[in-house]
Protein backbone atom coordinates (compact mmCIF):
# COMPACT_ATOMS: atom_id res chain seq x y z
CA UNK A 1 0.00 0.00 0.00
CA UNK A 2 1.09 3.56 -0.31
CA UNK A 3 1.39 6.42 1.57
CA UNK A 4 -1.32 7.61 3.45
CA UNK A 5 -1.34 11.00 4.59
CA UNK A 6 -3.60 11.96 7.34
CA UNK A 7 -5.69 15.61 7.37
CA UNK A 8 -5.33 17.76 10.36
CA UNK A 9 -8.23 16.36 12.51
CA UNK A 10 -9.85 19.78 12.50
CA UNK A 11 -9.02 20.08 8.72
CA UNK A 12 -11.85 18.98 6.13
CA UNK A 13 -10.58 18.07 2.75
CA UNK A 14 -9.62 20.45 -0.03
CA UNK A 15 -12.77 20.19 -2.30
CA UNK A 16 -14.79 21.39 0.72
CA UNK A 17 -11.94 23.68 1.63
CA UNK A 18 -12.53 25.15 -2.74
CA UNK A 19 -16.30 25.23 -2.07
CA UNK A 20 -16.24 27.40 0.82
CA UNK A 21 -13.91 29.65 -1.02
CA UNK A 22 -16.00 29.97 -3.91
CA UNK A 23 -19.65 30.47 -1.60
CA UNK A 24 -17.26 33.51 0.39
CA UNK A 25 -16.31 34.56 -3.24
CA UNK A 26 -20.05 34.63 -4.35
CA UNK A 27 -21.22 36.05 -1.22
CA UNK A 28 -18.97 38.86 -1.70
CA UNK A 29 -19.41 39.46 -5.38
CA UNK A 30 -23.39 39.68 -4.09
CA UNK A 31 -23.18 42.04 -1.50
CA UNK A 32 -20.73 44.07 -3.52
CA UNK A 33 -23.19 44.54 -5.78
CA UNK A 34 -25.85 45.20 -3.89
CA UNK A 35 -24.01 47.66 -2.30
CA UNK A 36 -23.35 49.36 -5.85
CA UNK A 37 -27.15 48.93 -6.55
CA UNK A 38 -28.26 51.01 -3.55
CA UNK A 39 -25.44 53.69 -4.00
CA UNK A 40 -26.78 54.07 -7.63
CA UNK A 41 -30.57 54.49 -6.56
CA UNK A 42 -29.91 56.97 -3.43
CA UNK A 43 -28.05 59.35 -6.01
CA UNK A 44 -30.64 59.16 -8.63
CA UNK A 45 -33.60 59.41 -6.16
CA UNK A 46 -31.31 62.69 -4.32
CA UNK A 47 -30.96 64.43 -7.70
CA UNK A 48 -34.68 63.92 -8.32
CA UNK A 49 -35.15 65.46 -5.58
CA UNK A 50 -33.15 68.16 -6.11
CA UNK A 51 -34.66 68.83 -9.15
CA UNK A 52 -38.24 68.81 -8.07
CA UNK A 53 -37.22 71.11 -5.54
CA UNK A 54 -35.43 73.35 -7.54
CA UNK A 55 -37.12 76.71 -8.04
CA UNK A 56 -39.17 77.79 -10.97
CA UNK A 57 -37.64 79.81 -13.87
CA UNK A 58 -39.88 81.42 -15.67
CA UNK A 59 -40.54 80.29 -19.42
CA UNK A 60 -39.27 76.49 -18.22
CA UNK A 61 -42.10 75.04 -17.32
CA UNK A 62 -45.10 74.58 -20.01
CA UNK A 63 -48.25 75.72 -19.37
CA UNK A 64 -51.41 74.05 -20.68
CA UNK A 65 -54.35 76.01 -22.52
CA UNK A 66 -53.73 78.53 -24.71
CA UNK A 67 -55.76 81.66 -26.76
CA UNK A 68 -58.69 80.68 -29.32
CA UNK A 69 -57.43 82.89 -31.99
CA UNK A 70 -54.03 83.81 -31.15
CA UNK A 71 -54.39 85.80 -34.60
CA UNK A 72 -55.99 88.66 -32.56
CA UNK A 73 -52.85 89.31 -30.65
CA UNK A 74 -50.78 90.28 -33.78
CA UNK A 75 -51.77 93.73 -34.36
CA UNK A 76 -52.89 95.82 -31.80
CA UNK A 77 -56.23 97.25 -32.28
CA UNK A 78 -56.60 101.05 -31.85
CA UNK A 79 -57.72 101.04 -27.99
CA UNK A 80 -55.04 99.07 -27.01
CA UNK A 81 -52.74 101.84 -28.31
CA UNK A 82 -54.52 104.68 -26.90
CA UNK A 83 -54.34 102.68 -23.70
CA UNK A 84 -50.36 102.32 -23.86
CA UNK A 85 -50.12 105.90 -24.94
CA UNK A 86 -52.03 106.92 -21.77
CA UNK A 87 -49.65 104.47 -19.86
CA UNK A 88 -46.61 105.44 -21.48
CA UNK A 89 -47.33 109.17 -21.17
CA UNK A 90 -47.34 109.82 -24.53
CA UNK A 91 -50.76 112.48 -24.62
CA UNK A 92 -48.98 114.81 -22.24
CA UNK A 93 -46.17 115.36 -24.32
CA UNK A 94 -48.23 116.12 -27.20
CA UNK A 95 -50.00 118.64 -25.44
CA UNK A 96 -46.73 120.57 -24.61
Amino acid sequence: MGKVYLLHPFRHSMVEDLTLKISYAVLALGLAGAGWFMFKRAQENKQRMLDESAPKVAGEDELEGGAIDPSQFDEPDDDALDEMGDLLGLDDEDED
